[in-house]
């Protein structure tokens, strides 16, 4: 039985399927040797992080797994294709092939090092809590910077990888050379999208809105629940999502309700009869008020803020911690309010006045009686005793 040596030389006599042969197995090989030794060395890793007790290490680990089963084959196949005699124009391509996946694969590793950074932060971060303005100026600040430099980290590793090409090697050293014209015509071309992007690069440092921001755009109210390079997702009361391009907020007036803080004012307007005395209904607003957790105990004012020809409008202010908070506060004072007025003083809803003397009435005789009389010249006439109102006055015809 002939070994295995004597086939490999037989194999070798017929150069390109023996060259084609050994390379394929070199290859497989190659492939389980890198994917073998990337779980030998995540094994110990994970292991460390584990008993380092950092929640960054355990990150770190789980985030660089995929990267490294891609830039290990890389190296170990352009280290072993050297010592293979492949034809001249299979092996540069060989090469060269492997040369940009390794490029891609350390630039994957290191927007996988980013994300796993950003992660971390963000997990430390606690926006749901009460007093999360802080909080939320990291999380925007994170999320923003942490898409930024995931773009510039592949549009480094993309440039690298094309500057392995020749070709395009010498185009780039050509656009060089032209760079003013050239950059004029990118800029010109890509002015929106440069644009969106020094918008969310001054959002991140000057952070007119915030994650969780509570505003109100576009006669909307909502939260901002997404921020991106290009667009921000508002989520609105009703779970609709507003989505407006991320220059919007740098371009154009919104309110953000939760700039500085996140406590805010309620006010609640009551329309009332005259008769109806202020002093009750600021009694009964501050009853209500301290008889409820929705109020925060700091502001509760009751003015009469209009007088209108039929009623008067009584203005109760009451504050709360946060917007959602103050719109339940809001609907439970009016409700209140009403059952209380209802309840004490019925006769000082609004209704409309007005007073009637004998002066305003008349009897038209012509409607009562249905008859006219007529003139000498055959015309008809109003009868005797009709009256008509001038300024409010009788006025006998």
């Amino acid at each position: 039985m002939e070994n295995f040596g004597s086939i490999i030389d037989r194999i070798g006599e017929i150069p390109a399927l023996g060259q084609w042969l050994i390379g394929g197995f070199f290859v497989a090989l190659a492939l389980l040797v890198a994917w073998a030794g990337v779980n030998a060395l995540l094994v110990p890793l994970r292991r460390l992080a584990v008993s380092s007790q950092s929640p960054i290490s355990e990150i770190l680990v789980d985030y660089i797994r995929r990267p490294l089963r891609l830039i290990f084959p890389a190296i170990v196949l352009r280290t072993g294709t050297s010592y293979l005699a492949l034809p001249e124009g299979v092996g540069g391509r060989l090469d060269h092939a492997l040369t940009a996946g390794l490029i891609l694969g350390v630039g994957y590793g290191s927007t996988r090092v980013v994300m796993a950074v950003r992660d971390y932060v963000l997990k430390n971060q606690n926006i749901a809590s009460e007093d999360n303005l802080r909080a939320r100026r990291a999380t925007t600040q994170i999320r923003v910077l942490g898409r930024i430099l995931v773009i510039v980290v592949w549009a480094i590793a993309f440039s690298a990888m094309l500057m392995t090409f020749s070709k395009i090697r010498e185009l780039g050293i050509s656009l060089l050379a032209s760079a003013g014209i050239t950059g004029i015509i990118i800029g010109f071309a890509a002015q929106k999208t440069l644009g969106n992007l020094l918008a969310g690069i001054q959002i991140a440092f000057t952070q007119p809105i915030r994650i969780d921001d509570v505003v109100v755009v576009e006669g909307e109210w909502g939260r901002i629940e997404e921020i991106t390079l290009t667009f921000v997702v508002v989520r609105i009361w009703d779970l609709r999502r507003l989505v407006l391009p991320i220059n919007y907020f740098i371009e154009k007036p919104f309110q953000n309700w939760t700039r500085v803080s996140a406590d805010i004012l309620a006010p609640v307007y009551i329309y009332t009869d005259y008769t109806l005395p202020p002093e009750e209904i600021r009694k009964e607003t501050k009853r209500i008020a301290e008889a409820t957790e929705l109020w925060d105990r700091k502001v509760c004012v009751v003015q009469v803020t209009d007088c209108k020809p039929h009623v008067m409008e009584v203005r109760l202010l009451v504050s709360a911690k946060d917007s959602p908070t103050a719109w339940n506060l809001r609907c439970h004072i009016r409700e209140e309010i009403l059952r209380f007025i209802q309840r004490e003083y019925p006769s000082s809803l609004p209704h409309v006045r007005a007073t009637l003397t004998q002066s305003s009435f008349y009897v038209e005789d012509a409607k009562e009686h249905d008859v006219t009389e007529s003139s000498a010249d055959g015309m008809p006439r109003k009868p005797h005793g009709h009256s008509r109102l001038v300024h409010g006055e009788r006025e006998r015809e």
